[in-house]
């Protein structure tokens, strides 16, 4: 496992290290792209992945852990895997075989963590955890609401030890991270340098987050990239936070949120978070507010328009016949109907 120095102890024991790379990629990025880039971010010094079933290229980035694995890089125990659980294999009696179905792809005897987005398969969850197949169990996108239904849950056998949820400069989540700390629960953000911009569900005139101006000013002073000051804000919020990158250069820059000179050069926890804080209005009716995410469903009030969007995104994810979604909607929550395709 990482230095402990750069890891956050979750609630169960276990350590995860606080910078992540990320592995999702788009349908036009080639699939070979997603285990290089997971190859060099290894040899930069990452060594939390987090990946999914869904994303498709789990075989791919099994392939990229096993390379550096047999290169003598990294040991398995030098690495913290995380997965999720995708829609279609809610049911109890999918859980471990779906599990199992990305171990094998991975090649690995277990995961670090299991994610689930929804609380329907949790006690199959717990079954994994005990059978050896991951060692810790968490939650995505829930909200408040929707841990508390969980923590107060009878039975429950493993508290979730992290919550991942869409998280940057524009969408701070200071709430719910303030509500997950009381419980002792990691906040972990991906997109955390800005709303995927993938054309199918994203206005492109949205605002960019890297290109915001006090980003590129505190960059700019301190001789930094943008990226790097928007890593280091959720660092030094208690914030486990994912990059995400295909390009060599900028996943060894992200690297460089852990480096001590951010201390010497004068980036200290103080002005990082109360400037970004001061100038930006990191709410919901922001002007630079981006777009509709899966994410922020749980933050805003019913609207046709925007379940509309979200649908017609669900859905694209399941074009491979793996199931047909339906929204069913509320203004607190996102509930997802699943219906299996046989």
């Amino acid at each position: 496992m990482a230095h402990k120095l750069h890891c956050v102890q979750l609630n169960d024991g276990h350590f995860i290290p606080i910078l992540g790379f990320g592995t999702y990629a788009p349908t036009e990025v080639p699939k070979s792209k997603v285990e290089e880039a997971t190859k060099i971010a290894i040899d930069a010094g990452f060594r939390h992945i987090d990946a999914a079933y869904v994303y498709g290229n789990e075989e791919e980035v099994g392939q990229a852990i096993q390379s550096k694995i047999a290169d003598g890089t990294v040991k398995r125990e030098d690495i913290f895997y995380t997965s999720k659980l995708w829609v279609t294999f809610f049911r109890p009696e999918l859980v471990q075989t779906a599990l199992e179905t990305s171990l094998k792809k991975l090649q690995l005897d277990y995961v670090d963590l299991y994610i689930i987005h929804l609380p329907v398969a949790l006690k199959a969850l717990e079954k994994c955890k005990d059978a050896g197949l991951t060692k810790s169990i968490g939650v995505s996108n829930f909200n408040r609401r929707q841990l508390e239904l969980i923590l107060n849950k009878p039975g429950l056998k493993y508290k979730p030890v992290c919550n991942q949820v869409e998280c940057h400069p524009y969408l701070n989540q200071r709430k719910l991270l303030d509500f997950c700390k009381s419980k002792d629960i990691v906040l972990v953000a991906y997109s955390a340098l800005g709303s995927q911009r993938e054309k199918r569900w994203v206005d492109q005139n949205s605002p960019v987050l890297l290109d915001d101006p006090v980003l590129c000013d505190l960059a700019k002073k301190h001789k930094r990239t943008p990226a790097l000051i928007a890593l280091r804000y959720q660092i030094q919020r208690g914030v486990v936070v994912l990059a995400k990158s295909f390009n060599e250069k900028r996943i060894k820059e992200n690297m460089q949120v852990m480096s001590r000179l951010w201390v010497s050069g004068g980036l200290n926890i103080i002005p990082i978070r109360v400037l970004l804080c001061k100038h930006l209005n990191t709410t919901l009716d922001h002007v630079n507010f981006p777009n509709i995410s899966y994410a922020h469903m749980s933050h805003v009030h019913s609207n046709s328009f925007l379940i509309l969007l979200q649908h017609q995104k669900m859905n694209s994810w399941m074009e491979k016949g793996l199931g047909k979604c339906s929204i069913l909607g509320s203004n607190l929550s996102l509930i997802l109907s699943v219906t299996l395709v046989k």
